[in-house]
């Protein structure tokens, strides 16, 4: 059977040669930031990339193939499609077998970064254990991906919107080691100074892929999950934060917006809410994950060249 996976020659080639590869979700850029931030945040992540001495290789589905490493004119496609399914790794198939166009979440960008052999993928923040969850039972498949797939993913936490001390005890039960990049506290997001503990606290890239090294060497198939602080100069307060995303929750659950729509439908919100605040702090850790994302890249490829 053929895998219905296409690897663009670029991304190809530097797996190849050896070189240090960052797989890049596209959702952020149809589902979490309005257009044109959209498309320029993806160009500007992948420009991040490769100044940090890696190749970018964004995730998407164009016309039903699920493309590793996409093309300037092919992500311009894909955010100016008129219809694009937001993917994870539970409608991959779906989506792919209508033959028309999605974004890649977490889980289903991973899936693809692991079978094209990218060691290293980078993402805002993780999906994870929603807000009312005995009343929603809402987890995202970002979690079971992690627990099942070997590679490091850099991201600033799970997502604000989400039950935050849930999602981390379930990366923990899942046996998906949480690490901090210069930062004792899993991050919140748009926010600084978390509460909850890391698994453990690194200074540098090279740390980070030792962990990784060692991790595999003792037969572990999940992923290790690389959190790092949004830069402190574009951070939310964390009360203000917390308020309006109550509000936005509260919203939601009366307009009844669920499932794979409840996300893009509450950063909307809170962009109104914090006038363009959390617009500014989503872009700025997008950034910086992935300048961190392309050094860890970087020394996973000298470890194994």
């Amino acid at each position: 059977m053929v895998l219905p996976l296409e690897i663009r020659t670029g991304v190809a080639e530097a797996l190849l040669d050896g070189k240090p590869v960052v797989a890049l979700e596209t959702t952020v850029m149809t589902h979490g930031l309005p257009p044109p931030a959209g498309l320029d945040s993806a160009r500007d992540c992948e420009a991040i990339v490769r100044r940090h001495g890696a190749v970018p290789a964004a995730v998407g589905i164009l016309r039903g193939r699920l493309v590793v490493g996409l093309h300037n004119e092919e992500l311009a496609e894909l955010a100016g499609a008129e219809r694009v399914t937001k993917t994870s790794m539970g409608n991959l198939a779906a989506v792919l077998a209508t033959g028309g166009y999605g974004s890649t979440s977490v889980s289903s960008t991973i899936y693809a970064a692991s079978r094209a052999g990218i060691r290293v993928a980078a993402s805002g923040g993780i999906g994870g254990v929603h807000r009312h969850f005995d009343e929603t039972l809402d987890i995202s498949p970002d979690l079971t991906a992690l627990q099942r797939t070997s590679l490091v993913l850099v991201c600033a936490g799970a997502k604000s919107i989400l039950d935050v001390p849930a999602t981390r005890e379930q990366l923990e039960t899942r046996g998906v080691p949480v690490i901090g990049y210069r930062t004792d506290r899993f991050p919140l997001f748009f926010c600084r100074g978390g509460r909850i503990s890391v698994d453990g606290r690194v200074e540098t890239p090279a740390q980070i892929a030792e962990i990784f090294r060692l991790h595999r060497a003792l037969g572990m198939e999940s992923a290790v999950l690389a959190v790092a602080e949004v830069p402190a100069e574009d951070a939310l307060d964390s009360e203000l934060l917390e308020a309006a995303v109550e509000e936005a929750v509260a919203e939601a659950d009366e307009r009844g917006i669920g499932g794979r729509d409840l996300t893009p439908f509450i950063l909307d919100r809170l962009q109104r809410r914090t006038e363009g605040a959390s617009l500014r702090a989503n872009l700025a850790l997008l950034r910086n994950n992935c300048a961190i994302a392309a050094d860890v890249a970087r020394a996973i490829a000298g470890r194994e060249a």
